[in-house]
């Protein structure tokens, strides 16, 4: 991640509105390690985040590969030096860190390391972490630290920023927590308010099918397609609301991987090939990402479980300042019109709905035997 030393207002400057920039936890750890090390042209920086019981809820490094980083095993625990600065509050800084009276030693894999910089991260009164640098990339005379005053200096400032980017990525995840409980919470009445008593309904009228199966056949067929009609009317129901949820991946990973991920999924998880091609796409605004990844599984879903096709492949494309989806499957395909006269929407409809509310528009292409074509286009935000 690093690239050498940095120096002068700029380099801080940089590394600051790097971290600034990251709402993700591990991101913003990530990002605090790597301009340390940079900014101080050290060999090796960490930085961990205590738990409750004696060790570390998180531990990030820089200057070590992901095979020594395995080889070195589990995460350390709060001993030793890095148990000081949690506990001490101050910073450490250390000619040799191997000659310290509080040295507990370390793995056999773990780097070897002389010269030592580290201090807490503090919001207010409480500890959130500790940063610390070994082996500074300097001449260093027999028995004195590589590290200066001013290094430690300049490592105090990053620490300052660091607890504010830290403190605010975590009351990013929390807020992001809240409102996915406000959302389950909100999903849970619509639930009961809609679908269970339309399964309250379809339980008595099944009740009074089966009474008249014996007396009055034709009334009680009448009575099963009423039970039909409020099935399928519980099962629309149910599956706006549960969409309405945001899946967190998207806020996470974006449009591109999530897509790319929930298609290898179902590409493990049916007989058809599903495939998906991405080229020139561009973030859009949350909402219309939303309104096409919604649109992709309402038209993925009709293409695994009634199409019977092969073959379905999904592409994402820029086009213009927006972009266009499109689902096709080579399946047993439908006549769009005969489909809407018979009341079976296929998802047609919330699609549709999904389109225009963000300013976009769909289009359907179908016929028996010839497959389908579903295609978004939405305009760029």
């Amino acid at each position: 991640m690093s690239q050498g030393p940095r120096s002068g207002l700029a380099a801080v400057s940089s590394a600051l509105l790097a971290m600034s920039r990251h709402l993700e936890v591990r991101d913003v750890l990530k990002t605090i390690v790597a301009s340390a090390r940079e900014l101080l042209d050290a060999q090796y920086a960490a930085l961990g985040v205590p738990d409750d019981h004696g060790g570390f809820a998180q531990f990030v490094v820089d200057g070590v590969s992901d095979e020594q980083w395995k080889a070195i095993g589990p995460l350390p625990r709060q001993h030793g030096i890095l148990a000081a600065m949690l506990q001490d509050a101050r910073p450490e800084r250390l000619a040799d860190v191997r000659k310290d009276p509080r040295f507990e030693g370390w793995p056999a894999a773990h780097p070897d390391m002389s010269d030592f910089l580290g201090l807490p991260i503090r919001d207010g009164d409480e500890i959130i972490g500790a940063l610390f640098l070994a082996n500074k990339n300097c001449v260093k005379p027999e028995g004195s630290c590589g590290f200066t005053e001013k290094d430690e200096e300049l490592l105090s400032i990053l620490a300052q920023h660091a607890a504010i980017a830290l403190t605010n990525a975590r009351l990013y995840e929390r807020s992001r927590e809240l409102t996915i409980a406000e959302e389950r919470s909100r999903l849970a009445h619509e639930l009961h308010d809609a679908v269970s008593q339309k399964l309250f309904s379809l339980r008595l009228t099944a009740q009074a099918a089966a009474a008249l199966v014996d007396r009055d056949p034709s009334r009680a067929k009448g009575e099963l397609q009423v039970v039909a009609r409020l099935a399928a009317e519980a099962a629309d129901e149910l599956r706006a609301a549960v969409v309405e949820l945001r899946p967190a991946a998207l806020d996470e990973d974006g449009l591109v991987a999530t897509l790319r991920t929930q298609i290898q999924v179902l590409d493990r998880a049916h007989s058809a090939r599903v495939t998906f091609e991405s080229s020139g796409f561009r973030a859009l605004p949350a909402a219309q990402e939303e309104a096409l990844l919604r649109v992709a599984q309402e038209a993925l879903h009709n293409a695994l479980r009634h199409s019977d096709a092969k073959h379905v492949e999904v592409t994402l494309a820029r086009r213009a300042c927006g972009a266009v989806l499109r689902v096709t499957d080579d399946g047993n395909g439908f006549e769009p019109q005969s489909v809407r006269r018979a009341g079976r929407h296929l998802g047609l409809v919330s699609m549709r709905d999904r389109a225009d509310g963000v300013g976009g528009a769909l289009t359907v292409e179908s016929a028996p035997g010839k497959g389908t074509t579903i295609e978004m286009e939405v305009p760029g935000g």
